[in-house]
């Protein structure tokens, strides 16, 4: 079976309480989540899906690298047996996402996980954007039409007033003076 989930610190049960709040009173906050790989930020993200699901809230997971993807992948689907969730990232045959974008579209995939492609899926009931490892400049698309994947969550959630979630292991400087400042 699957090894239990590691129990959140007392400052990731801090986030976790402040973020979920935010989640059930739709408040376009915005969280800095920095913690080095393996301190179980993951884990966090996860409960956090949970609490938009339970709130009858889709949720959008963002990741910078699609080589992450198939691993968090089964990861997330062993976490939410019976929950739509799709991939939506550049790898996928033209079927296959306009089908993901469909699913996510009509509000029947719950989750949407993908890299910076996945920031543009329309989300009628969005309730929460993670952006793992925000700082990656694979967020950043430099051809055809230039865009931060980053930048773009963080507008989506403000305009949609839900709460984004940016973690990192080493937070870009923007984010980490824009959380010193108290803007997060």
């Amino acid at each position: 079976g699957e090894a239990a989930a590691p129990e959140p610190t007392p400052e990731q049960e801090a986030a976790l309480a402040a973020i979920t709040e935010a989640i059930r009173a739709r408040r376009g906050d915005r969280f800095l989540l920095h913690g080095v790989t393996g301190s179980g930020k993951t884990e966090v993200y996860l409960r956090l899906i949970a609490d938009a699901l339970a709130a009858g809230r889709q949720a959008l997971y963002l990741v910078p690298e699609i080589g992450l993807t198939p691993q968090l992948e089964s990861r997330v689907r062993e976490r939410f047996p019976g929950v739509a969730i799709v991939a939506a990232h550049s790898h996928l045959g033209e079927g296959e996402r306009a089908a993901a974008w469909l699913a996510a579209q009509s509000g029947r995939a719950r989750i949407v996980l993908g890299t910076r492609l996945a920031a543009l899926a329309p989300m009628p009931e969005l309730g929460l954007i993670v952006v793992d490892e925000e700082h990656d400049p694979s967020y950043k698309q430099h051809e055809g039409l230039r865009y931060s994947a980053r930048d773009v969550a963080v507008r989506r959630a403000q305009l949609a007033g839900i709460p984004v979630v940016l973690g990192s292991a080493t937070p870009s400087l923007e984010s980490w003076h824009n959380a010193s400042q108290g803007r997060y």
